[in-house]
């Protein structure tokens, strides 16, 4: 199972997304999706964090807050399990990031993105403010389709 991370910035009432435009081949493309990736063999999930919001973003995260767990299971691809954190304490130079665009989004407007549809259950609770942790697993199918929502216990 791939082990990853997404990471939301967050200033001033904006929120760090990317769109995923600039790989072929990407089953993110065209989506807004957080910073973030696979973690390596040598480092917990925080480092991973740390080190795919640095990659991507130019930033050094000072404080990270997790907020849940999300489990991808696909008709047709390995599953993944990715841990969901979002910064609001970092500092450094934004620089473009080679897997596509960012932009720093109003948190009003995030929700009318082009997102993965299970996306949207767990950022309605984020925007919302909702600080309970949360642990879900989301089934898609082979054509991107959300199948199944659990909710489990962590």
């Amino acid at each position: 199972m791939l082990l990853s991370t997404q990471i939301y910035l967050i200033q001033d009432r904006k929120w760090l997304m990317l769109l995923r435009n600039r790989k072929q081949n990407d089953i993110n493309h065209d989506k807004w999706i957080a910073v973030g990736g696979k973690r390596e063999a040598d480092e917990t999930i925080e480092e991973c964090a740390v080190r795919e919001t640095f990659e991507e973003t130019g930033l050094i995260v000072d404080a990270l807050d997790y907020r849940g767990r999300v489990l991808f299971e696909y008709d047709t691809n390995d599953p993944e399990l990715i841990y969901i954190y979002t910064c609001a304490s970092f500092h450094g130079q934004l620089h473009e990031c080679n897997e596509g665009t960012l932009a720093w989004i109003d948190r009003d407007q995030i929700l009318n993105l082009s997102l993965w549809e299970g996306d949207r259950i767990f950022l309605k609770r984020m925007l919302a403010n909702d600080k309970e942790e949360f642990s879900l697993v989301l089934h898609y199918d082979e054509d991107g389709n959300l199948k199944e929502v659990r909710e489990e216990k962590e």
